[in-house]
């Protein structure tokens, strides 16, 4: 039947409410604290954005369902400068934004109208998203939302950077960062349009000279410099003549402008055109050499200085430029000549390759030109194998002998301190772009205040933490010793912006990453600032101590708080109840960022018993195959899905579509099959009614163990956050089982498995409880359950009410239907007899007895046949060898799970066992009569000698 989808959710949201459901306080139950990272108020939810959220809400039903007490809370981020920089776009009537907002958004126009005001930008899509998530089921304890520029929360990050400045974690320098020249603030992920990380690069500037002018060139490799034989111009180039602190220097326009932020002093003194220092020489820094410039297509002003030195041994562009050059005729006489006498240097030694590794792989390669793609391909090759294989030469210097992957750091410093080089750093990831629009760029600050995730011991504690904890899934763990490896100083405060101002320096604001690090911890505060127990007014430093670190005096906490003992001492036993973070979810794209510096600053500042111990990362969602966005039209906002197709259907097409750490591929025709089979099963639970069956019949005993067997295997999944394939096993895979179970019961014309069926439909309502909890609900009911299927206990596995022979003997018969359905299919017989054989006691006797020697680890046939005739029950084996090789092979063909089952079924008489079950069954599959032997049979009817054929679980098969 068609569902009413809104009315069925609309039915359950209001009685969890009105019960007061998900509200949780401390108890005498186990705890589990589940946290994901809270939105940014700047649009409205859309699907992608569902994925992190529902799965953190299955995962916080699963556990409640098990007996735990949940706390899932929900907080709002309105710090920081994305909702800063969309103001600034709406005041100055940017028709992208203001279409967006219409159109993709459905936000009215009187709204848009006051959205010039930041706050006001947030206040709306707080609600707004704030009302998707009770729409879509989150089963989230309201009373302890917050925004991150409430008043309480700021003293809450006061004492934070408070915290870490004192323990010298906080630091004051020069360092780099992302950097909008417009806005005139560090920009990190959340500050940046497609909320992109910035990246950057050190490029070491090789001073070269030519007259009055340095000549600076940009290299990820300095040791190479004892290498170079020309410099690199693309004479399209149009070049700047600038001042750079008190040298004149000849760089590209872009460059001109990246040094700006480098903390020098940047004069523009004129340009020069590329092609007109094309022949020039310029003088090596190190050795008053004097080199050509020659020109070059590959050169690009956008990177580096746009001046590129030559090493022709191990560069394979720079070799395959110079040939080039040796083959166009359209240069100088004279510089041809000099050109010739060019001779690649090599500097590095590797095993594998001669003295000119270019050279050999570009000819390897079969490259003819210097756009050949493959000169990539081939520079990858050459580099990796001489960073982790290579030394230096001889001709080096005092370098000579020096490992390649060691000489980097070694020759920067002796290059800099004899001032033969510079600094330039640069984006990896370009182009960044800030939210306000432009294009961000690298900037040395000076006086800025930084979080020291360089620090050494810092690392060292962080690494403790996240080798005891458990990551989900587990191969995301070596992305974040990746991150904790190359972290270096953060800025941690910023001059514009919604947020905390840093205590010591009011022209500071604590930037948005830094304030939302260890905001679970104050989710055990903000009830009690929700219903104005505590207040801001006179909160200090010490009542913070107090509360997380358990430090001080409760009675000088109170004199200074204004806030009774009794109360302080409530306020601490709900900290100490759920903390610490049982499991924080979040997106893999903030493990370079937040989820790194959750953990680092959990350790600096929590006891270890307070640090987090789980962290599961879920992959983000495609639409249709694509990343979502704007530009391509296929964001969906949550609300609008859950009107058009239902909470449950979307949440489950969610889950389906990909497990944990896969990108999902989201479309709407999935959801559309989801809420297909989600009615199919309603009509299947409602149609049974609770009645009784007495006794048990053999395919009952099956059905009801392979639920068993679900349980099991829906649990683990979930436990180990595998959602995709529990959900799969539980609405898709088990239909296999029931579809065989109707099929047994309507060959004996049964009408009495209506109490089976409820049985079996009541634990699957239970299971698919956390993924469709509406739906969930409504068939609870309709089983005639009391209360909520949300607060049940999660169905248990137990061993004893799984019978391995049932489901052994249930898979003879599958196996043996399919085996004769086979032979069918393959001679295109119509069969007017059908006769099955079954093994002897003594094959059986033998089987098992090979059975329990594979399951010990004894595979060889030698040994077995051995061990076999030295058992005098089992001596006459040595007649039928090629019945012991099959045997073995057909249990080494087996799952271990089937040949457990086996052991545990022990011996049962497939004889009677078949005739029973099968002598109907196959009359109706086959419209034929079947008879069934043992071959030891005194009346056996066997015209072609089939029998001795049949072994355990493999009957043997005539068909006439």
């Amino acid at each position: 039947m068609k569902l009413d989808w809104s009315s069925i959710e609309k039915k359950w949201r209001e009685r969890w409410i009105a019960e007061k459901q998900f509200e949780t306080n401390p108890n005498n139950k186990k705890k589990k604290f589940i946290t994901v990272a809270y939105p940014y108020p700047n649009s409205p939810q859309h699907i992608g954005h569902g994925r992190t959220y529902t799965l953190a809400d299955v995962h916080a039903r699963f556990y409640r369902m098990k007996g735990f007490n949940v706390l899932f809370p929900m907080a709002f981020h309105y710090t920081g400068t994305p909702i800063l920089g969309m103001a600034k776009r709406i005041e100055s009537e940017d028709k992208e934004i203001i279409n967006n907002l219409k159109e993709v958004y459905g936000v009215p126009e009187e709204s848009i109208k006051e959205f010039v005001e930041p706050v006001k930008i947030a206040d709306y899509f707080h609600e707004e998203i704030k009302t998707g998530m009770i729409e879509m089921g989150y089963s989230i304890d309201w009373r302890r939302e917050f925004t991150t520029i409430d008043p309480v929360y700021s003293k809450f990050i006061e004492w934070q950077i408070n915290t870490l400045k004192e323990k010298k974690l906080i630091i004051q320098g020069s360092h780099p960062v992302g950097w909008c020249p417009k806005d005139q603030n560090p920009v990190s992920q959340h500050d940046t349009l497609g909320d992109v990380e910035p990246d950057f690069t050190e490029y070491i500037l090789i001073k070269f000279r030519l007259d009055d002018y340095v000549i600076p060139t940009a290299t990820l490799r300095p040791e190479t410099i004892f290498g170079v034989v020309n410099l690199w111009i693309n004479p399209e180039i149009t070049y700047k003549k600038v001042t750079v602190d008190d040298e004149k220097w000849l760089v590209s326009k872009e460059c001109a402008h990246k040094l700006e932020f480098m903390d020098k002093k940047v004069t523009y003194d004129g340009e020069i055109k590329g092609s007109e220092l094309i022949g020039k020489h310029v003088t090596v820094p190190h050795r008053n050499e004097s080199i050509p410039i020659l020109h070059a297509s590959f050169v690009e002003s956008e990177t580096g200085t746009g001046i590129v030195m030559s090493v022709p041994a191990h560069a394979p562009f720079d070799y395959q430029a110079l040939e080039d050059i040796k083959k166009s005729g359209k240069i100088e006489p004279e510089l041809i000549a000099k050109i010739k006498e060019i001779k690649p240097v090599s500097i590095i030694e590797t095993e594998g390759y001669g003295e000119n590794p270019a050279k050999e792989t570009v000819e390897k390669l079969g490259i003819t030109n210097q756009n050949d793609p493959k000169l990539e391909e081939a520079t990858k090759e050459i580099y990796g194998k001489e960073f982790y294989g290579g030394k230096l030469r001889a001709n080096t210097e005092k370098f000579s002998g020096i490992k390649v992957a060691y000489a980097k750091d070694t020759i920067k410093e002796w290059l800099i301190e004899n001032k033969y080089a510079d600094i330039l750093l640069e984006l990896t990831n370009t182009p960044v772009r800030c939210r306000c629009g432009t294009e961000c760029v690298v900037k040395v600050l000076n006086n800025q205040w930084f979080l020291n995730y360089k620090d050494k011991n810092w690392k060292k504690i962080a690494t403790k933490c996240f080798d005891s904890m458990n990551i989900l899934p587990n191969e995301i763990k070596s992305e974040f010793n990746y991150v904790i490896g190359w972290l270096r100083e953060r800025a941690c405060a910023r001059q514009h912006g919604l947020g905390t101002k840093l205590p010591w320096d009011k022209e500071w604001i604590v930037e948005s990453l830094s304030d939302s690090v260890i905001y679970m911890a104050y989710y055990t505060l903000s009830k009690f600032v929700n219903d104005k127990t505590i207040t801001a007014d006179y909160l200090s430093r010490e009542f913070f101590d107090f509360i997380f670190l358990n430090k001080g005096d409760i009675t000088k906490v109170s004199e200074i708080t204004k806030i009774p003992k009794e109360t302080i001492s409530n306020i601490k036993k709900e900290f100490e109840y759920f903390y610490p973070v049982d499991s924080r979810h979040s997106g893999r794209d903030l493990v370079p960022n937040h989820l790194t510096f959750f953990v680092l600053n959990h350790v600096a500042i929590f006891p270890e018993e307070k640090w987090p111990r789980e962290i599961v990362v879920n992959g983000s969602v495609l639409m249709n195959g694509s990343k979502m966005s704007k530009s391509m039209g296929n964001i969906i906002p949550l609300r609008k899905a859950i009107r058009d197709y239902g909470a449950d259907p979307i949440r489950l097409a969610i889950i389906i579509s990909a497990e944990l750490l896969q990108d999902a591929d989201f479309n709407m025709e999935s959801v559309s099959g989801i809420q297909n089979k989600l009615e199919l099963f309603y009509d299947e639970c409602i149609k049974n009614e609770n009645d009784t069956v007495e006794p048990l019949e053999a395919e009952d005993k099956w059905i009801l163990s392979r639920t068993q067997i679900l349980v099991s295997q829906v649990t683990t999944a979930i436990e180990k956050m595998r959602l995709r394939e529990a959900l799969h096993d539980i609405l898709f895979a088990f239909e296999s089982d029931l579809s065989w179970y109707h099929k047994r019961t309507k060959a004996k014309n049964r009408k009495d498995t209506a109490k089976i069926m409820h049985q079996i439909n009541s634990i699957r309502v239970a299971m698919l409880s956390p993924f469709a909890p509406h739906t969930s609900e409504e068939l609870w009911e309709k089983l005639g359950h009391s209360g909520f299927v949300s607060m049940s206990d999660w169905p248990e596995f137990s061993q004893e009410h799984v019978d391995a022979t049932s489901i052994q003997s249930e898979e003879l018969l599958k196996e043996t239907i399919n085996d004769i359905a086979n032979i069918l299919k393959v001679t295109k017989m119509s069969p007017k007899k059908i006769t099955i054989y079954t093994a002897d006691s003594f094959k059986s006797k033998v089987y098992h007895s090979i059975l329990e020697k594979i399951m010990k680890g004894q595979t060889n046939m030698g040994v077995i046949m051995k061990e076999l005739i030295a058992n005098q029950d089992t001596v006459n084996v040595k007649k039928i060898p090629d019945f012991v090789q099959k045997t073995i092979k057909d249990i080494l063909s087996e799952p271990t799970e089937i040949r457990q089952t086996k052991i545990k079924s022990g011996n049962f008489d497939e004889k009677n066992f078949l005739v029973k079950e099968l002598t109907e069954l196959g009359k109706k599959e086959f419209n034929v009569e079947i008879q069934i032997f043992s071959e030891t049979d005194s009346d056996i009817y066997d015209p072609k000698g089939k029998a001795k054929h049949a072994r355990p679980f493999k009957p043997a098969i005539l068909i006439e």
